[in-house]
């Protein structure tokens, strides 16, 4: 009997992280919308939740994008595969780089209202997370881009993880 069970390599994480970002990213927005519709003491829970799923999947994407990197060095390299993986590793890295900026925005959306005079308040819980959520946008299309490259290099060319015993 087995004591330690079976840890796969880091190359062969990256199918069982990867979509830790993408849901987490996906669902954050919806609880930093619901707090800008709700008024803003019964709206701060809510972005709260959606400032920690954004920082959770910003730092899953890290990992996916890292765990990513490693498996793409052990993929059998076809001449149509190429080209799809170097858009999928570029997008990776843009929407990392995007998330990362979200994260940082949405952390000063969540202090600010600490610094101002109370008349704002609505401007903090309201105008500015709809301006957030504009900009969220950008990142999640980025995500969605991202990961249908990586679904075309499983699905179309059959790259898969590589697990060693």
């Amino acid at each position: 009997m087995m004591l330690v069970p079976y840890l796969p390599d880091w190359e062969s994480l990256h199918p069982l992280v990867i979509h830790f970002p993408i849901v987490l990213l996906l669902l954050s927005p919806a609880f930093v919308l619901t707090s800008a519709v709700l008024s803003p003491q019964r709206g701060r829970a809510y972005l709260i939740v959606g400032l920690a799923l954004l920082l959770t999947g910003t730092g899953s994407l890290f990992l996916a994008v890292e765990t990513g990197e490693a498996a793409a060095e052990l993929a059998d390299h076809t001449p149509g595969m190429t080209p799809v993986l170097q858009a999928h590793e570029q997008l990776a890295s843009q929407t990392r780089m995007l998330f990362s900026g979200l994260s940082f925005l949405l952390v000063a959306l969540f202090v600010l209202p600490h610094f101002s005079a109370r008349p704002l308040a609505r401007i903090y819980s309201t105008v500015l997370p709809m301006v957030f959520l504009a900009l969220y946008l950008t990142g999640a299309l980025a995500l969605v881009n991202t990961a249908h490259q990586g679904g075309r290099l499983v699905h179309q060319f059959g790259v898969h993880a590589m697990i060693t015993h």
